[in-house]
């Protein structure tokens, strides 16, 4: 885009213009049910815009619209999880990110005019995404790795390189095609072009040989049970006891249709310390008098810090594991819930079996954890927000059984009932409901972990390309 040293108003409000576009077709690979086949070309419009703008205030402007758009899909869910001023922070955070890949992208590829500066793009955003997975107690939650969370051959990097793996690719794709839109001399475009295709061709083949691996193990059949209607600690003893009794009646219901291992959602009740013991030796009996397996997700508060956490009985009704929760949602931080730190497992009809809450599998390092101890099947009780991110937490979640290779059980209040295969397929999913509630009821095929190279290196990827991102800036400056 070519300029005069006198920029008129009509070349800057024709560029906001051009902006506002292209950050609305980025909207399109962002929100909390983002369009993954969209993904691969959303971006190419705002890159190519970032590219052409000589002017660098000019540009950091436009970049700045087109991530304000982009981002703006998430406002109404963060006013809907945090107070107002944090809402906005964090949406201004967000699209903060969104600039500062694109301003160093376009750094790089116009000082060098080379066809390796494609990678810019790619690396930029992996390395983003890595220190926002460490440093932010939100981890890298709205990834655009997790628009791919439906497309079978492409998520299957994550086996390799967790989330990471999956966003480089994603990335490399429209900054390709950014590069052979923008009309500057850049040596090797063909060969940027070529290289591209070649990764992409890796990728789907790798995808579709390891979408054809059978999944060993045994089948049983696995409920779920949700009821959306939340249970504080001032609720009236009636309005509690006809909760807790239809939890027992669709408890009943499963048993009857042959489930051998129930979940219930996160936080069913806030319980006081007194009210947790009854509530335990009340699902105690629950699980001996229909002879399966069960798990249940309360909160315990003593007036200092509550705490969120999952029991697990056996079929004779004894509490064989008592999980707390790591991660907080904003809520939680909010009321200065505490965080666990120990991890749970439980051998299972031969099958080793973790337990997580809700946020604890939106951390690829969490994940890899239970991995890392041989856990064929997780149970994840969650608590949605509203259905609004019904979709994206699930999916986030099923990313971490493909990580590392087991199956993922998630049972959910105001969001999804969902089983997700190691491979990251959904064997069964269906909505939860407020009262009389809602199942699921899914036949699971349950062995031992699915080995991954993700579970054994980590997000080696991901710092990696943190390492070559620093170097890249680093480097100086040579003339063209």
């Amino acid at each position: 885009m070519k300029t005069t040293n006198a920029l008129r108003p009509a070349r800057v409000l024709w560029t906001l213009f051009l902006a506002v576009c292209a950050g609305g077709v980025l909207s399109l690979a962002t929100g909390l049910t983002p369009n993954g086949w969209m993904a691969w070309i959303a971006p190419v419009p705002t890159l190519w815009l970032a590219l052409s703008i000589e002017r660098r205030w000019l540009a950091t402007l436009a970049m700045l619209v087109a991530s304000l758009v982009a981002c703006s899909r998430y406002l109404s869910y963060f006013l809907l999880v945090m107070p107002a001023l944090p809402a906005v922070l964090a949406l201004i955070g967000q699209s903060a990110v969104w600039v500062g890949v694109l301003g160093l992208s376009r750094r790089v590829m116009r000082r060098s005019l080379r066809a390796w500066t494609v990678l810019a793009y790619p690396l930029l955003w992996v390395s983003a995404d890595t220190l926002m997975a460490v440093l932010l107690p939100d981890g890298n939650w709205g990834s655009l790795a997790y628009s791919q969370a439906d497309l079978p051959w492409v998520r299957q990097l994550a086996a390799l390189g967790g989330t990471s793996a999956v966003l480089f690719v994603l990335c490399l794709v429209p900054a390709t095609l950014a590069l052979l839109l923008w009309r500057q001399p850049v040596r090797g475009k063909g060969w940027a072009l070529g290289a591209t295709g070649l990764v992409v061709l890796a990728m789907l083949g790798y995808g579709a040989l390891r979408m054809q691996q059978p999944l060993p193990g045994t089948q049983i059949q696995v409920g779920l049970a949700s009821i959306d209607d939340a249970i504080g600690m001032k609720a009236a003893p009636g309005y509690a006891a006809d909760i807790r009794d239809r939890y027992d009646a669709l408890i009943a219901q499963l048993a009857a249709q042959g489930a051998v291992l129930v979940v219930l959602p996160e936080k069913i009740a806030v319980l006081g310390p007194s009210q947790a013991n009854a509530w335990q030796s009340h699902f105690a009996t629950v699980a001996a008098r229909h002879h399966l397996w069960l798990e249940v997700g309360v909160a315990i508060d003593d007036g200092r810090h509550p705490r969120n956490h999952a029991w697990l009985f056996d079929p004779s009704g004894r509490r064989v594991e008592d999980f707390q929760k790591h991660f907080m949602a904003p809520p939680e931080r909010a009321e200065a819930y505490a965080g666990g730190t120990a991890y749970a497992v439980h051998d299972i009809v031969g099958t080793r079996v973790g337990l997580a809450v809700c946020k604890d599998m939106h951390f690829a390092r969490f994940g890899r954890a239970y991995g890392q101890r041989a856990s064929g099947v997780m149970l994840v009780p969650a608590w949605d927000f509203a259905y609004a991110d019904a979709w994206m937490a699930a999916r986030m979640t099923a990313m971490r059984g493909l990580e590392n290779g087991y199956t993922v059980i998630r049972a959910s209040r105001e969001g999804l009932l969902s089983v997700s295969d190691a491979h990251g397929r959904f064997v069964a999913e269906a909505l939860s409901a407020p009262m009389p509630g809602a199942t699921l009821l899914a036949q699971v095929t349950v062995g031992p972990i699915q080995p991954t190279l993700f579970t054994r290196i980590g997000n080696v990827f991901g710092w990696l390309c943190v390492g070559l991102s620093a170097l890249m800036l680093l480097a100086p400056r040579r003339s063209h």
